[in-house]
């Protein structure tokens, strides 16, 4: 049985090794990981996988047969959705074993986030897992090292003050926002895209007094239902472009492979502004901004590697409270993977 779990691995790529401009070639949207679970499946000797995609790492969680069969995840898994393998092996890390259990629950808790202690990625790995075991990619060993991993991880956020301060996305932009605008009442904002991270964002502004919010998205219907749940306006997503010089805040978080939001565009609409600032986040990998933006006049350009940075500037206040969740998480990841083993060791037992 010890043998067989030497294939208990996580591999992948993340804000550790690899920047921006990195990952947002290996970004995987929604919508490609049904497909990906599936390649993934059809790997010899892969018997367990879940993958977890998000805008800061790209990970694939595996149970395999053996070692060998551990060892052709990384090629098959770059070749299979047209990843570049020489790029990925020079940004990637592996983890087997008990390492593979705790960097899971480092994740999970937030500790190993951009945002040291953000509040979004538990719901996020709870996504990918809840897609893969509906896919059938999980299995008895990958199930319960999550689903105890998560209780893991809830004990290390409650137990402790991780998340204390602005460590989530959509506050961090509120508070940026702020910055340059002071309230928010009298701003204008406009958000690219009508997902989880553009609702995150929109809850976010409304609790810091902005009321003038507009939704454009590729999907109308999407864009008409986030609107609806903060009484905001909807744009269309064709004509939005020849409008933006109405607004004060825009936040991009559209699924686009190409850059929406270039130096002409922006540099045509700062005539109409009558030398009011912009302000514009994009929370998307890849960008939806190019970054030649940013060298605008009174144009003030953030990316998910700015944000980071802003939102760990209080990462030495919490320090004790960090150092106490890997604790916490370090004594219950060594029960979970003694409590896996016992359970694999008895069932190879009543199988012989």
């Amino acid at each position: 049985m010890s043998e067989a779990l030497q294939s208990l691995f996580v591999l992948g790529l993340s804000h550790h090794k690899a920047p921006l401009a990195v990952r947002e070639s290996f970004a995987l949207k929604n919508g490609d990981l049904p497909k990906a679970l599936r390649n993934l499946q059809s790997i010899n000797g892969l018997l367990e996988s879940m993958v977890l995609s998000t805008c800061n790492r790209l990970e694939v969680y595996g149970f395999a047969k053996d070692r060998d069969s551990m060892t052709r995840v990384g090629r098959h898994f770059c070749e299979a959705n047209h990843f570049d393998p020489v790029l990925f092996e020079k940004h990637a890390y592996i983890h087997t074993n008990l390492s593979t259990l705790q960097h899971f629950v480092g994740v999970t808790a937030g500790l190993d986030s951009q945002m040291v202690g953000e509040t979004d990625i538990l719901n996020q790995v709870k996504s990918a897992y809840d897609l893969a075991r509906t896919a059938g990619s999980t299995g008895p060993v990958l199930n319960r090292l999550f689903e105890r991993g998560f209780h893991a991880a809830k004990k290390a956020r409650t137990s402790t003050g991780i998340s204390k301060g602005n460590v989530s996305v959509g506050n961090v932009c509120v508070d940026l926002a702020e910055r340059i605008f002071g309230k928010l009442s009298r701003s204008r904002v406009l958000l690219i895209g009508s997902g989880e991270v553009a609702e995150l964002a929109a809850q976010a502004l409304l609790s810091r007094g902005a009321a003038d919010i507009t939704v454009t998205s590729r999907s109308q219907d999407n864009a008409l239902a986030l609107a609806s749940n903060f009484g905001g306006a909807v744009l269309g997503y064709s004509d939005f472009l020849s409008h933006l010089s109405k607004f004060d805040i825009v936040i991009s978080s559209t699924a686009s492979k190409e850059i929406i939001l270039n130096r002409e565009c922006i540099s045509g609409n700062l005539s109409s502004r009558r030398g009011r600032p912009l302000f514009l986040i994009d929370l998307a990998v890849p960008r939806d901004v190019a970054p030649e933006v940013d060298s605008l006049y009174n144009v003030f350009v953030y990316n998910l590697d700015d944000i980071a940075r802003i939102a760990n500037e209080n990462l030495e206040h919490r320090r004790q409270e960090i150092e106490q969740a890997k604790l916490i998480l370090d004594r219950q990841s060594w029960s979970i993977w003694l409590d896996v083993r016992r359970r694999c060791l008895i069932k190879s037992i009543a199988s012989t």
